[in-house]
């Protein structure tokens, strides 16, 4: 049986040992938080940020890629920094209003930090900029969730890209396969995905294995800060305002699936 801890002394952490000189000598230590740390060290870099870069830019993006972004920090080294963290610690570093930002002007671009933001600091002209987030794009696999580009349909047959290995995996993807002469065969018409609808993890799965990349990174500028103006950028704003329509409208499908899920299990 377990000790019980009721008759346990409670020694506490902070407790204190008297020296001869009757002074107090803590024993406790107390250690920063990794968490806090890291937090602490980003206000840090964003300040030092804006002191050696002249412009600043809000930006949001699309089916967001990590591997990608690295490529792009580390293409850009030389003359920009982009920082993707907490929303609020973001914030704090530039300043949320006129009395604690950290340069005339920056706390405008604090309000414009909501959703799927980021910073851009750089000293390359503007028209480069503009030009850099216009042309970027990177194509991968779509992942559950998002929001299919095109209607993808299977026609009853023979699916000669997969081997006979493949089906019983394919039938938990929902897909109506059999095994027919060793090859595996589509016994009716089965649809992946829908245009403009959510892909399910059985869609992602399917369209990793047909090898159709229905994902694209995107970046958009949502505002600019430089020390003698301020700009917002129309198309960047609503893209940003979409995606918290797309990610209400995900979770409300996402939700549907786990009811119906629910709704079939069978209860004992």
């Amino acid at each position: 049986m377990p000790k019980s801890k009721r008759n346990r002394p409670v020694i506490s952490t902070k407790a204190l040992i008297c020296a001869p000189d009757s002074s107090a000598v803590t024993l406790s230590k107390t250690k920063k938080k990794p968490g806090l740390e890291r937090k602490g060290k980003v206000v840090t870099d964003i300040k030092d940020a804006v002191e050696h870069y002249a412009n600043a830019y809000v930006f949001t993006y699309d089916n967001m890629r990590n591997q990608k972004l690295k490529d792009l920090r580390e293409q850009l080294k030389s003359s920009s920094r982009i920082f993707l963290a907490g929303k609020k610690v973001m914030q704090i570093a530039l300043g949320r209003s006129p009395a604690d930002e950290a340069k005339t002007g920056l706390h405008k671009l604090s309000k414009f930090l909501q959703g799927d933001t980021g910073l851009f600091f750089t000293n390359l002209p503007r028209d480069d900029v503009e030009r850099l987030f216009r042309e970027f794009e990177e194509h991968d696999f779509a992942r559950t969730g998002s929001i299919a580009t095109e209607t993808v349909e299977l026609k009853e047959g023979p699916l000669e890209q997969f081997t006979h290995e493949m089906e019983p995996f394919l039938r938990k993807q929902g897909m109506p396969v059999r095994l027919n002469k060793g090859a595996v065969e589509l016994v009716a018409d089965h649809i992946v995905c829908e245009e403009g609808k959510p892909i399910s993890p059985e869609a992602a799965q399917t369209l990793r294995l047909l090898g159709m990349q229905m994902a694209t990174f995107r970046l958009y500028l949502v505002c600019r800060w430089s020390s003698d103006d301020f700009e917002v950028y129309k198309e960047g704003l609503a893209q940003l305002r979409a995606g918290w329509h797309i990610y209400a409208a995900n979770m409300l499908h996402l939700l549907k699936i786990a009811e119906i899920a629910m709704a079939s299990v069978a209860v004992p």
